[in-house]
């Protein structure tokens, strides 16, 4: 299914807020069942008490609404509003930030996936923005569009933006890739989610959202072990024959498994 992130509309959303994982997670903790249908700046102003009006509205609009609601999965809030609840550390509960605003944001996905992931496989570890903004506009070309060069090497600096503040990427002025590090917990969460989404046995460790973690099949096997080695759901690998087993029960009884 992640395959058509990468068939997505590129947008612009990135240049104006990368990861926002702080604003994100003030606006997860407000965000509650009823306020779909009214205006919720009022309430998200309360829960972000140093931002402009304007500035909240952008937040809403740009970052919350395209990747905690209206994204894949539809209403991620509530599953990162149980972690929220539960008090996960940051550690755990970064990685599935990232995961969730990734599958929103077709541009960061498809860069990662595509471009970085190759990247991590070679000697060279240097991320430079000249050439994020060369493969947008490549990207922007195969589907008839055009951004402005200012717009494009914005978008490109807003995304290196959050994949430094999601730790794929490290330093300030020249970024680097990271290893990154995916806890096996947070890792069973979301392999939970994926295979409620349909996907199990070897297409689940194939699966393409574990490059947004730039790991590679063998890199999953063994996180799969560690998850089967907690008990948190079983996994048996035999060549190209693969099986795993998860408990049917719902996102929020799954964390209790995970974190006990």
């Amino acid at each position: 299914m992640s395959e058509n992130l990468l068939k997505k509309e590129l947008t612009t959303r990135l240049q104006k807020g990368g990861a926002l994982l702080s604003d994100m997670r003030l606006l997860v903790t407000a965000w509650s069942e009823g306020m779909a249908g009214q205006d919720p700046l009022p309430l998200l102003a309360r829960a972000l008490p140093k931002a402009t009006v304007a500035r909240v509205k952008d937040t809403f609009v740009r970052a919350f609404r395209p990747r905690f609601i209206n994204g894949f999965p539809p209403n991620a809030w509530r599953l990162v509003k149980v972690l929220e609840d539960l008090k996960v550390d940051t550690q755990l509960i970064r990685p599935f930030y990232y995961w969730i605003t990734a599958r929103s944001e077709s541009a960061l996905f498809g860069y990662v996936t595509e471009v970085l992931f190759a990247q991590s496989r070679s000697q060279n570890r240097e991320v430079r923005v000249e050439e994020a903004a060369a493969w947008l506009t490549r990207e922007l070309q195969k589907i008839g569009k055009e951004w402005t060069p200012l717009v494009t090497i914005k978008v490109a600096r807003g995304m290196l933006a959050a994949l430094r503040d999601f730790e794929i990427l490290e330093g300030t002025a020249r970024k680097r890739l990271t290893w990154p590090n995916l806890p096996p917990a947070t890792g069973a969460l979301i392999a939970f989610i994926l295979h409620q989404e349909g996907t199990t046995g070897k297409g689940l460790v194939r699966h393409l959202d574990w490059r947004l973690f730039l790991m590679g099949e063998t890199a999953v096997e063994h996180l799969f072990l560690e998850c089967h080695q907690h008990g948190w759901f079983k996994f048996e690998s035999l060549g190209n024959l693969c099986r795993t087993e998860f408990l049917e029960i719902s996102f929020e009884e799954y964390t209790h498994v995970v974190f006990g």
